[in-house]
């Protein structure tokens, strides 16, 4: 246990010292400061498989900071799940910094810093187990993604980058006021211990810490874009660069995450006041949110708008898979949230190299030019399609599938059967549908000497997450497996009680 006893903060650590490094050397030359944040965001992987290894027997690993014993002190948690998101994060984190690295990254000042700096709010919201915390990993991500949604600037990126820090300063606001009400009642903000005080709340105070739970929902539901608080996305996400929008692919998940976390440690069957308080809400907003995301894909008149109304929808699908609560649903929700992050990640940088390759028509669904290597930009816009249609024989038809099996026994199964299966075949239509303008509703140019044809080191990245998704496929047992370790896990919250707590709760 000793080798494992600092394990859990190396990947908080090790971004926001890399971040403060990179700041010192701001000038350095720029091949110094890409090599150094690469390396950091390589190592995080290792750090993040050590941490799936540690944790794979169901062992939960808790880092006491100060040695405070909890729930006095700030604690932070590495189980599966935590394990499970950042490795997740580590992954999609190279492959959108080695797009980015191919000069993206000189549109703006800090690129590196503030894209280091984003990794030390995901890994540390992953990791917390205090609710205040929380808010804070969630400033911090939010301050870097600012920087980074405006990077390069643009009338356009600066308007959505405009409205997505307005509206994530509200819910920054709105998650104070429901940890302070919380923390009135309760006196404290450690997560376990609020599982065990909150179960206990007298019957005059049942009210109030509803009213906080649901107004902390109501946060997490706006950093996870679900209806009707998603329409700051697609603007913010189809204008800011590639590799940025790639990296947000995670930022919704970070919001359902905190919905997973927190609400099966206090929303749970003996829970006392929030006893299963969002079995009501979150499957019927998420399958309204599925079918509106899907409907903005279809009514897109760019490839990038497109992507950002694909991950609306997916996150309807994920948060779906959570809403049944089930262990089976639980498990496909798991094993469909990497998939959803790489194939969405794998279609913005794809996307960009699309738009560069068409010139000043961009990435608009309209006649154009034939594309340099239009086999291989085709080819690969064919298979992205397949993965985030979730047809065979990639990962979303397997993570569909597992969400459709689980539902057999939900109430809800005509909804959620109908309007996945619908969906799916909207989704279908919608990227043929751009497939074709883009690659054979074409004309021979004149020009055609001036377009951009896209380099292998632009596509490698896209290749890599494609990888990925196959990975996910030939491993699809025991990823599977583990999906369901996972959920039994989080079905169980005694177990995260005790080891923060040491047995005290």
């Amino acid at each position: 246990m000793n080798a494992l006893a600092h394990l859990p903060i190396l990947p908080v650590v090790l971004p926001l010292l890399i971040g403060i490094l990179l700041l010192a050397l701001r000038s350095a030359p720029l091949a110094l400061q890409r090599g150094i944040s690469l390396a950091a965001a390589l190592a995080l992987i290792p750090l993040a498989l050590a941490l799936n290894d540690a944790t794979a027997d169901g062992t939960h690993l808790v880092y006491l900071l100060g040695n405070w014993v909890a729930p006095y002190g700030i604690v932070l948690v590495a189980d599966r799940l935590a394990a499970w998101m950042l490795l997740t994060t580590a992954l999609l984190a190279v492959f959108a910094l080695g797009y980015a690295v191919r000069g993206i990254d000189t549109q703006g000042r800090h690129f590196h810093v503030l894209f280091q700096l984003q990794l030390f709010g995901l890994n540390g919201a992953f990791l917390t187990g205090d609710l205040f915390n929380l808010f804070v990993f969630f400033e911090i991500l939010l301050l870097a993604s600012y920087g980074l949604v405006l990077h390069g600037g643009g009338r356009h990126r600066v308007k959505a980058g405009l409205h997505y820090v307005v509206i994530n300063l509200v819910g920054s606001t709105l998650f104070l006021f429901a940890v302070g009400t919380l923390y009135g009642v309760t006196g404290t903000l450690n997560m376990a211990d609020l599982a065990v005080k909150l179960a206990a709340t007298p019957a005059e105070h049942a009210a109030l810490v509803q009213s906080a739970a649901l107004l902390l929902f109501g946060v997490f539901a706006l950093k996870a874009a679900l209806l009707p608080l998603y329409l700051w996305l697609p603007a913010a996400y189809a204008h800011t660069s590639a590799p940025v929008a790639a990296l947000f692919a995670i930022m919704t998940k970070v919001g359902a995450y905190s919905i997973l976390r927190v609400y099966s440690l206090m929303a749970g069957e003996a829970a006392g006041p929030l006893t299963d308080l969002l079995d009501a809400w979150l499957a019927p907003l998420a399958l309204i949110t599925l079918a509106l995301g899907m409907a903005g894909a279809v009514a897109s008149t760019s490839l990038k708008q497109q992507a950002a109304y694909l991950v609306v929808a997916s996150i309807g699908t994920l948060l779906l898979a959570f809403g049944l609560g089930s262990a089976g649903a639980l498990a496909a929700g798991l094993y469909y949230l990497p998939h959803s992050t790489f194939a969405a990640a794998a279609l913005f940088l794809l996307a960009d190299s699309i738009a560069r390759a068409r010139g000043e028509r961009d990435d608009r669904f309209e006649s154009g030019p034939a594309l340099p290597r239009a086999r291989l930009l085709g080819g690969l816009f064919f298979i992205v399609a397949v993965a985030i249609t979730g047809l065979p024989p990639l990962s979303g038809f397997l993570g569909k599938f597992m969400l459709l099996q689980a539902a057999l026994d939900s109430p809800l199964l005509p909804w959620v059967w109908g309007v996945v299966l619908v969906t799916g075949l909207v989704s279908v239509i919608a990227l043929a549908r751009s497939g074709s303008l883009l690659f054979y509703r074409t004309y021979t140019a004149h020009d055609s000497a001036a377009l951009t044809s896209p380099a292998n080191a632009a596509l490698a990245p896209v290749v890599g997450l494609l990888g990925l998704l196959i990975g996910m496929v030939i491993w699809a047992g025991p990823l599977s497996d583990h999906a369901a370790a996972i959920a039994a896990q989080l079905l169980d919250p005694r177990q995260y009680i005790d080891a923060v707590l040491g047995g005290r709760g």
